[in-house]
C-alpha cells in the first residue's frame, strides 16, 4: 500500500488517497474468489468447483472487483494513516474506490483532523483551599441520623397528632367536591406519613396535623402550576382517614447506645470514631474537589478549537450512559431515539448536556496533550498496580478486569491518569480571599446571634477530643450499621 497524496480541506477536514500494487489486489481477488465459488453455477462443472479464470471468462473480470475492494479497504487506510502519521477523529469515510486498467485498487478517504491544541500553565494552579475541619455541628448531626434509625416507633391515642409524628392514613383524591370522580393516582391505604416530611402534595400534611385516631375529614387542595399535566392547578378533595399515629422515640445518647451501634464500648469512643470517619469524608471530598478545580483552569488555559465530532461522541456517550438506568441499553438504538424516549428536550440538551459534553471534550483534549508533552508511558508493573486498585475498588479480580477492558483500554486509562494527577497533586490551594464588605458582613450575623444554649446531652458531643483517628475498638457488640460504616 502505498500513499499517493493528500489534502487538508475546509473545517478541520482531510483527505488523502492510498493505492495497492497488483500483487495485494490480486491476493484480494482470490480470497473473493474461494469467498463466493460455492455459491456460482457453471454449466460443466459441478457446483463450487469452476476454475476463477472460467467464471471471470463467463461474467467479465471485473466480476469480484467489489468485495477485492471490500477486502482491501481497512488495510488501505490504515497504511495511509501510519505513513502519513495522520491523527484523526470521529469516523472516516471512504469517498472513492476504484480499480485501475492495472488491476490495482485505489482509495480516497476522508477524515476529520485532530485539533491542534496549545498547552498553557498546567502545573502548580492556584486553587481554592477546601476545609476539611469537622465541626461538632456536623458530628451532631452525624450522630442525630443514627439515632433516629434507630429510634422506637411509641403509638399514641390520647392526642391530636401533631408534626413530627407518623400517621397511618387511608385517602382517596377527587377531582370534584361531591367525591365522585377519583382521579388516578391519588388513592392510597395505610400509607406511612411522616408530617412535615414535605412527601405530599403542600398543604395536605398540614390539615392531617390536629386530626386523632379513627378521625376521618376532607382536605382541600390546589395543585401546584408546575405539577403533572392533568392536574397542575386543580382543586380537589381528599378525603382522609387516621388509622393510628405513633412518634419516634430517640434512644440515649450514652455507652448502651454507643455498644449498640458501633463497635465501641464507650459513648466516647464512637464519637471519636464518628469524627475521623467525617475528616476522611471530606479530604476526599476536598481532594476532588481541588482536582475538577486545577483540571478546569487547566482547560481554560489551553488554546484549541473543539470538534463538533468530539461533541457530538460525548453527548451520545452521556445520553446512553443515563439511558442504562433505565434498562435501554440497545446499541442499536439512536441516540435521538433514546433522548426522545427519556423526554429529552432541545432546552434540557441545550443547558445541561451539551454543556457537559463540551467540557469533557475539553478536559479531553487537555489530557492528551498532556500525555503528549510528559511522554507519559506505561510500565508493567505500573499498569499490574494500577489494575490491582481498580479491582479492588469495583470488587472484581484483575484477570476479570482485564479480559472486560482489554489492556489498550486499560494503557490509555493509565495515562489519562496520570497525566491528570499531574495537574491535581500540583495544584496549590490557597485561602478565598475575602472582600471586606463580605468580612463586616460576617462580623454583623455573628454578633446578632443569641448566646448558645447547650443540654447535658449536647455537651458530650461538643465535648469530644479533636481526634482525627479512630479509637482503638475493644470489643465487637456490633448489631447495627451506621452511615459512615458503610462507607468503609
Amino acid at each position: 500500500m502505498i500513499l499517493k497524496n493528500s489534502e487538508k480541506k475546509e473545517n478541520n477536514w482531510f483527505e488523502f488517497t492510498v493505492e495497492s500494487d497488483g500483487a495485494e489486489f490480486e491476493e484480494a481477488i482470490k480470497k473473493a474468489y474461494l469467498k463466493n465459488k460455492n455459491q456460482i453455477n457453471i454449466p460443466g462443472f459441478r457446483k463450487g468447483k469452476a476454475p476463477l479464470a472460467v467464471i471471470e471468462g463467463m461474467y467479465g473480470p471485473e466480476v469480484f472487483y467489489q468485495d477485492a475492494l471490500d477486502e482491501l479497504a481497512q488495510d488501505a487506510f490504515e497504511a495511509g494513516i501510519q505513513e502519513g502519521n495522520i491523527n484523526f477523529i470521529g469516523v472516516p469515510s471512504i469517498t472513492a474506490a476504484d480499480v485501475t486498467e492495472a488491476r490495482t485498487a485505489v482509495f480516497t478517504f476522508s477524515v476529520e483532523l485532530y485539533p491542534e491544541v496549545e498547552l498553557g500553565e498546567y502545573k502548580g494552579l492556584e486553587v481554592e483551599e477546601v476545609s476539611t475541619d469537622v465541626t461538632d455541628d456536623e458530628v451532631n448531626a452525624e450522630v442525630e441520623s443514627v439515632r433516629k434509625r434507630n429510634a422506637r416507633k411509641v403509638s399514641v391515642d390520647d392526642r391530636e397528632a401533631k408534626l413530627g409524628d407518623i400517621a397511618n392514613i387511608d385517602y382517596e383524591g377527587f377531582l370534584d367536591a361531591e367525591k365522585t370522580n377519583p382521579f388516578d393516582g391519588g388513592k392510597g391505604e395505610n400509607h406511612e406519613l411522616e408530617l412535615g416530611s414535605g412527601s405530599f402534595v403542600p398543604g395536605f400534611e398540614d390539615q392531617v396535623v390536629g386530626m386523632k385516631v379513627g378521625e376521618e375529614k376532607d382536605i382541600n387542595i390546589t395543585f401546584p402550576e408546575q405539577y403533572a399535566e392533568e392536574l397542575a392547578g386543580k382543586d380537589v378533595v381528599f378525603h382522609v382517614k387516621v388509622n393510628g399515629i405513633t412518634y419516634p422515640e430517640l434512644p440515649e445518647l450514652d455507652d448502651d447506645f454507643a455498644q449498640d451501634v458501633s463497635e465501641f464500648d464507650t459513648l466516647k469512643d464512637y464519637l471519636s470514631d464518628v469524627k475521623a470517619k467525617l475528616f476522611e469524608r471530606k479530604s476526599e471530598q476536598a481532594k476532588s474537589a481541588i482536582r475538577n478545580e486545577a483540571l478546569l483552569k487547566a482547560c481554560d488555559n489551553m488554546k484549541a478549537e473543539v470538534p463538533e465530532t468530539m461533541i457530538k461522541s460525548h453527548i451520545d456517550a452521556i445520553i446512553r450512559n443515563f439511558a442504562n438506568n433505565y434498562g435501554l441499553s440497545d446499541p442499536k438504538m439512536s441516540t435521538e431515539t433514546i433522548a426522545s424516549m427519556l423526554g429529552i428536550d432541545e432546552e434540557t440538551m441545550n443547558t445541561a448536556i451539551r454543556p457537559n459534553a463540551v467540557n469533557e471534550s475539553r478536559l479531553e483534549l487537555l489530557v492528551n496533550a498532556i500525555i503528549d508533552k510528559e511522554k507519559i508511558e506505561a510500565t508493567e508493573e505500573a499498569l499490574e498496580e494500577y489494575v490491582a486498585k481498580v479491582s479492588e475498588k469495583v470488587g472484581a479480580t484483575v484477570d476479570e478486569i482485564k479480559k472486560y477492558f482489554g489492556m489498550d483500554y486499560i494503557v490509555s486509562e493509565f495515562k489519562k491518569e496520570k497525566a491528570m494527577e499531574i495537574v491535581a497533586d500540583s495544584a496549590v490551594p490557597v485561602k478565598a480571599k475575602k472582600t471586606r464588605k463580605s468580612i463586616k458582613k460576617a462580623e454583623t450575623e455573628e454578633s446578632e446571634k443569641p448566646a448558645k444554649k447547650t443540654s447535658k446531652k449536647a455537651e458530650k458531643i461538643e465535648n469530644v477530643d479533636d481526634a482525627e483517628k479512630p479509637a482503638k475498638k475493644t470489643t465487637k457488640k456490633s448489631t447495627k450499621k451506621t452511615e459512615t460504616e458503610e462507607e468503609k
